[in-house]
């Protein structure tokens, strides 16, 4: 890039020191010093002067804004795992290419996941409560705040891409018998590993586990893929983990179901209208009866420090003429 006029490079959120001080070094970098979330006026007139824009996960990038853009703008290097907040295919018919940062949260997100299939029927941060809310225990009991074993029991996972399967190595390793329902059937060698049964039904996966760790993808085909008829498939006695995309669960049969006391409870990390929490879920943790987390599966600072890395690389390649490695193309019609 010595030879060439440094792209304008609009960064939309504040990303951790050493991504940002690589991006000056690099670019012309426009900064988000105070990490304000960017109007949607603010985002098009940063899309009208940028030559890359990238934006986060929060940021909705869709045709309207696209349809705006300047004629500069040729590069959107999304800060993101995924690409389901930017319009790819009409990014597409105006000549700018989209990237984004996938493989580098899978462990930090499959740790959450594994903290949640712990934390709900152990009742930890029920437990952390009573020294952090009224700073008073009375006491040991044999019959106070019983939670639920973890080893034995039948975990199902849905989606056993590289997340499902991090998380079946931690939850093997506690004990826990490995079920997975995936579009198709991994590898024989993974299968013998983890000791892991598939099951081509999810319906009946679902009706015979104790505990369902969801880590598929968002797409239209997984939009409510654990929907109400579903839900009420699973045991009284079982417990949801969602670390994937809070849509892909019917929230509102979730919430019903363990209200009900039809489901056992339930780990969130995601939420159907993010950043919005349905009131019902604050009334079950209060019960004890779901753990909440605020969308904090990939929030490590080396997680965020590889994927700012991996944004670097996607511009520096495109600026220099080569193929981004990370680029996504639009879907198929």
């Amino acid at each position: 890039m010595s030879g060439k006029k440094k792209p304008l490079v609009v960064i939309t959120r504040k990303l951790p020191d050493p991504v940002e001080t690589r991006m000056r070094e690099l670019f012309d970098a426009r900064l988000n010093i105070d990490d304000h979330k960017m109007s949607r006026e603010e985002l098009a007139a940063a899309m009208r002067e940028a030559d890359v824009l990238v934006p986060t996960i929060r940021d909705v990038i869709d045709a309207e804004l696209i349809e705006q853009a300047g004629a500069n703008l040729k590069l959107i290097a999304n800060f993101g795992n995924g690409v389901d907040n930017v319009d790819v295919a009409a990014a597409a018919k105006r000549g700018i290419a989209v990237t984004n940062t996938p493989n580098v949260l899978t462990e930090d997100t499959a740790d959450m996941a594994m903290g949640l299939i712990l934390s709900v029927p152990r009742r930890l941060v029920q437990g952390a409560n009573i020294f952090s809310t009224s700073g008073e225990w009375p006491g040991w009991s044999p019959t106070w705040m019983l939670g639920r074993r973890i080893w034995g029991k039948r975990l199902g996972i849905v989606g056993m891409g590289r997340i499902g399967t991090a998380v079946a190595r931690r939850a093997k390793a506690f004990g826990l018998a490995i079920h997975y329902h995936n579009r198709k059937r991994v590898h024989a060698a993974v299968e013998e590993e983890l000791e892991a049964t598939y099951w081509d039904s999810l319906d009946q996966m679902l009706a015979r586990m104790d505990i369902i760790s969801v880590n598929c993808p968002s797409t239209p085909a997984t939009f409510h893929l654990l929907s109400a008829r579903r839900i009420e498939l699973m045991q009284p006695n079982a417990y949801l983990v969602n670390t994937s995309r809070g849509e892909i669960v019917d929230e509102n049969a979730l919430i019903h179901q363990i209200e009900q006391g039809k489901l056992a409870g339930a780990g969130l990390d995601v939420f159907e209208q993010h950043p919005a929490v349905d009131p019902r879920l604050l009334k079950l943790a209060a019960e004890g009866k779901v753990v909440m987390l605020p969308h904090m599966g990939s929030a490590t600072m080396e997680g965020r420090i590889d994927m700012g890395d991996k944004v670097i690389v996607n511009i520096r390649a495109f600026w220099d003429g080569h193929r981004a490695p990370d680029r996504v193309l639009p879907p198929k019609v």
